[in-house]
């Protein structure tokens, strides 16, 4: 059942393997067990989704399929993950990262307005960008875990409903 439900949202991995950016990961990508899916390749995969979501750089996705190769984790998962922040979750995202960061550097929160200018930007950037990167760090590391401990009980909870189940129908089954 968790093997399913997981496929039904997953891309296809013809998708994936024809993705010209991922064309620097060579025939790695064609490795059967990035494209298998077990519960600690699902778990892993969220673990590497959830945590590139979280770092704000752009081509998140690359660095998530670079490292699904590298951990062997279920690639497409690993990718799919990346859009938890997309450009309507993404300004709440990093803002509440950069919170954290505030928090654990000891530093106030900038509260000047936004002008959008490069210049503004700029310097704007290289005030926040120390809390926000280690606040990008921290909660992608603790949500990547937590990611990784609940699909890990949900997977072994759905085995162990399902034996159960199994046993129901027999014992019906003899009676």
């Amino acid at each position: 059942m968790a093997r399913k439900l997981i496929k039904r949202y997953l891309p296809d991995p013809g998708t994936i393997k024809g993705n010209r950016h991922l064309r620097f990961l060579g025939s790695t990508i064609h490795d059967a067990n990035l494209w298998h899916l077990n519960r600690r390749s699902a778990a892993s995969a969220f673990f590497v989704g959830v945590f590139c979501a979280f770092i704000p750089i752009p081509f998140q996705m690359v660095v998530a399929a670079a490292m699904a190769v590298v951990f062997r984790c279920n690639l497409p998962l690993s990718v799919a993950l990346v859009w938890i922040t997309n450009p309507v979750t993404m300004p709440a995202i990093f803002y509440f990262t950069y919170k954290v960061g505030c928090y654990i550097l000891d530093v106030p929160i900038s509260e000047t307005p936004f002008e959008l200018s490069a210049h503004s930007l700029g310097v704007e950037l290289a005030r926040i960008w120390k809390p926000l990167y280690l606040g990008s760090l921290v909660t992608g590391v603790i949500l990547g875990f937590l990611g990784y401990l609940l699909i890990r009980l949900y997977w072994r909870w759905n085995v162990v409903h399902n034996w159960r189940q199994r046993r129901k129908r027999t014992i019906c089954k003899k009676s």
